[in-house]
């Protein structure tokens, strides 16, 4: 075990003796080993009070687990348990044990402003979880909190940063997450219906205790000033989560951006989940979207696996220019994420219903993958740096993204109206390259549309706060377009939309010019209309762009 490792998990070790009185403070809550019988209470100040006795203590210790009936859940889905999980996984934490939810039980989970931290394996088995959000005392408060032990803290030292820089002059405990922000740049200036002022320049990535940035997820920004920056020490050992079946009864609030986030959250490096489900009832007429029923954020090596999912419902509001919009509402969110993976997960309801919002939403992240999933969206709000899906088909909001690096699209099958729309919100930008191998592509789910490959629009007029690029070179090697249902006068697929369809000769004026495509490799494509792909309803926007054949 590493010293920093060590120094932190003791701060966290209570030495117990037995039929004396010993207490610690973790998440307001204080655990004693009275000779009396183990009970959970909850004091006027919201302080929880867990009492074990000596003989629960040797049983559990012996056990190498505890259960949620051990600390009083009755788990007949009537009774409001949520003390009684909290009780347990603070219990557990505190003595490195192992939680197990009980087999067959069904654990309701009201409104208390209470979160369950979960630091050691879970099973939640084949036990339901109905997280009633019918009436919440604090919308922001997950029902689980997957955190890290180790305290996050300020190095010196770092002072500036520039763009893909190897090592940072700083010494750390063990190598950490950091996140750096400036606060007098702004980026992500948004433009449209929710349109705004944009956020400070904000990055994370990995460094060892050396101080050699991990380049798998470079440094993306140039930073002449830091204003605030933040290290967690990356925890070395696998957090596992298994099993479980939640059920969420929606809120029926009024539908605005009030997010609810009551779910999983997970803000702990080095974590898996394997095989739960989430599914949701109750949705009627109006509601406040979702931030997530997954949140991962402020981590890195997450992985979600063989699980089950449940896009919501959309609903509308007005957006912040005065019109009307659809809120974006998610059962996956991943934010200020590194090296987060979906494998093998699918959704409850159709992919290509869009009555239901895309299922997930991500910013600030590297390195997201889906692999073997079907789910109706992918998506990178403010930026992505590195994405791969494989294996995988995607419903009818498709792939969204902006962003840089490398993304790649192999083996999998695309019903969006775009196979990758760059979102145009946001500038349509993508700083890198696109491969696309071995995919089909069903445009608009097969309804009648005249179909384009890469999606977006940018005026070259509106100041995103960074320079817009479309993907320097697309790579295309195997593609089936079926483009069987098309419009009349269907030319065939283009490979690029119309991104302005005001710029048609060398008058029109770009105050923030837009950075256009320099190369298109394209091999093994086909189409079900027999007719070949095009450049673009727009030539002279993408008449420098090199189209190779092979």
């Amino acid at each position: 075990m590493k010293p920093a490792i060590l120094f932190f998990s003791l701060l966290f070790f209570v030495t117990i003796s037995f039929g004396q009185t010993a207490s610690k403070s973790i998440d307001n809550v204080v655990i004693t080993f009275e000779k009396s019988k183990t009970a959970v209470q909850t004091t006027g100040n919201g302080e929880m009070q867990i009492n074990v006795s000596p003989k629960d203590l040797r049983k559990f210790k012996a056990d190498g687990v505890v259960r949620y009936s051990d600390f009083g859940a009755a788990g007949d889905g009537k009774t409001d348990d949520m003390e009684a999980l909290v009780a347990t996984h603070a219990f557990a934490n505190q003595e490195g044990l192992g939680v197990k939810a009980d087999d067959g039980a069904t654990y309701y989970l009201g409104g208390k402003n209470r979160t369950a931290v979960i630091r050691t394996n879970t099973d939640f088995g084949t036990a339901t979880f109905i997280i009633d959000d019918t009436k919440v005392e604090n919308r922001n408060s997950p029902v689980f909190l997957v955190n890290s032990a180790l305290e996050s803290f300020k190095p010196d030292g770092i002072v500036s940063l520039r763009a893909n820089q190897k090592k940072v002059d700083v010494s750390l405990p063990a190598t950490c997450l950091v996140t750096v922000t400036d606060s007098n740049v702004k980026r992500y200036i948004r433009f449209g219906p929710n349109q705004n002022n944009g956020s400070s320049q904000t990055d994370i990535f990995i460094v060892d205790k050396n101080g050699n940035v991990n380049m798998d997820a470079p440094i993306i920004w140039d930073f002449d000033q830091v204003t605030n920056v933040t290290a967690l020490p990356i925890d070395e050992e696998t957090l596992t989560i298994t099993g479980g079946h939640f059920r969420t009864i929606a809120n029926r609030a009024e539908s605005k951006y009030t997010y609810y986030s009551r779910g999983i959250s997970i803000k702990r490096s080095n974590v898996v989940v394997d095989g739960l489900e989430h599914r949701i009832v109750g949705e009627g007429d109006h509601g406040a979207p979702y931030g997530g029923f997954f949140n991962i954020s402020e981590c890195a090596w997450v992985t979600i696996k063989n699980c089950v999912l449940t896009g919501h419902k959309t609903y509308q509001t007005i957006g912040s220019a005065g019109v009307p919009v659809s809120m974006g509402t998610y059962d996956i969110t991943v934010n200020r994420a590194l090296n987060v993976s979906f494998i093998n997960c699918s959704q409850t309801n159709d992919i290509n219903d869009n009555r239901y919002w895309g299922i997930m939403g991500s910013n600030y992240s590297k390195n997201l993958l889906f692999d073997g999933c079907t789910f109706s969206r992918f998506d990178a709000h403010m930026g992505v740096a590195n994405a791969t899906i494989r294996n995988s088909t995607l419903g009818h909001q498709g792939i969204n993204a902006i962003g840089s690096g490398t993304f790649t699209v192999e083996k999998s099958t695309i019903r969006g109206r775009s196979l990758i729309n760059l979102r145009s919100d946001y500038g349509s930008t993508w700083k890198g390259k696109m491969i696309i191998r071995d995919c089909v592509f069903v445009p608009a789910n097969g309804n009648k549309i005249s179909a384009s490959l890469i999606g977006g629009s940018n005026s070259g007029k509106h100041n995103f706060g960074y320079t817009c690029y479309m993907p320097e070179e697309v790579i295309i090697d195997g593609l089936y377009v079926d483009d069987t249902n098309h419009p009349d006068k269907y030319e065939g697929p283009a490979i690029f939309s119309n991104f302005n369809s005001k710029m048609t000769d060398e008058t029109y004026e770009e105050p923030f010019p837009y950075v256009r495509t320099r190369k298109v490799t394209l091999k093994k494509v086909s189409t079900a209309s027999g007719k070949s792909l095009r450049l673009s309803d727009n030539r002279y926007m993408f008449k420098d762009v090199d189209i190779i054949n092979e």
